[in-house]
């Protein structure tokens, strides 16, 4: 049975927000750019960037947008490889 206790729902979003940080990283790191660059390219400042990166950040939907535009990728891609880790 699914659990959907609060501590649960709030454990499984930190996962996602961590395997989602982790796909920015890695396409980041793909392309070669510092989060000072991504940051310019997507308008966020470089410390967001971080956070989002470790995971302790919930980017919204606008701005997982402008990460994706940023990275060269569809938003989609960036949350299935965030999905699938």
């Amino acid at each position: 049975m699914l659990d959907t206790s609060p501590v649960a729902l709030r454990d499984e979003w930190s996962s996602l927000c961590r395997a989602f940080g982790a796909a920015v990283r890695a396409r980041r790191e793909e392309l070669d750019l510092s989060q000072e660059e991504l940051g310019f390219r997507s308008e966020l400042d470089r410390t967001y960037i971080s956070g989002i990166e470790r995971g302790v950040r919930n980017p919204t939907l606008k701005i997982v947008g402008r990460l994706a535009k940023a990275l060269g990728t569809p938003p989609s891609r960036l949350i299935a490889v965030a999905e699938r880790r």
